[in-house]
């Protein structure tokens, strides 16, 4: 007959107690250094490393991490302080336009020297009779939904609306953006910039420098043009 040693209190133990005290105790290692050097742990490339070796090739990712994720938002601060400054000199040149027609070409000028624009149109809301800039009341209906939605619509846009922006380059437009122009309720137009490029304007890109370039223009529309304007 097999006499069976007693069992002692670590044949209880289970992993999840095991894990429950280390996570009560997150200094015991500290207390038990050399523990350290005796725990092996998996790598991810074979064989196995020290927990000490571990912690250290983890914080090693971390850091490359950290590192990486720094230098995104140094350059996106980069980018938002160039936006307010392409934001600013825009306002300032606008408060100075002595005309509609001068607002809409200084701000196509900054379009395409800001944001490399290859194609800039602005067509204008109301009853006038330049139609060079102004859009038909046929063709307003196909931005109803724009201003709808209050905020720019980007990537792919339906052929229609880009026509009435585009004319007769509409076929070589690949992405755009189009951003209503509004002020108080009252459609004041619509800005387009257009792409041959499919990948140049997405429909999940940043609209921060549009957006607020859309604002100031519409009020430098507003101020300009003396034709009545469809209400929203």
């Amino acid at each position: 007959m097999t006499v069976s040693s007693p069992k002692t209190e670590a044949d209880y133990l289970t992993e999840g107690a095991v894990e429950a005290f280390l996570r009560d105790h997150p200094d015991f290692f500290e207390r038990h250094v050399p523990l350290l050097d005796v725990l092996r742990l998996p790598h991810p490339s074979g064989g196995s490393v020290s927990l000490i070796e571990r912690q250290v090739a983890l914080l090693r990712d971390k850091h490359r991490y950290l590192e990486q994720r720094l230098a995104e938002l140094v350059e996106r601060a980069r980018d938002n302080e160039r936006v307010g400054l392409h934001l600013h000199r825009l306002a300032c040149t606008l408060m100075h336009a002595e005309g509609l027609d001068a607002v809409l070409a200084l701000t196509q000028e900054a379009l395409r020297n800001e944001l490399k624009a290859e194609l800039v149109s602005i067509r204008l809301a109301g009853n006038g009779e330049d139609d060079l800039h102004r859009l038909r009341a046929e063709d307003l209906e196909y931005f109803e939904e724009l201003f709808a939605r209050g905020r720019p619509q980007c990537g792919r846009l339906p052929k229609p609306a880009l026509q009435a922006m585009f004319g007769d380059d509409a076929d070589s437009v690949g992405s755009a953006v189009l951003m209503p122009l509004s002020v108080d309720g009252q459609k004041t137009g619509v800005l387009a910039l257009g792409s041959r490029s499919a990948d140049r304007f997405l429909p999940d890109m940043g609209t921060y420098f549009i957006t607020h370039l859309g604002e100031l223009l519409a009020e430098s529309i507003r101020c300009h043009d003396v034709h009545p304007r469809a209400s929203g």
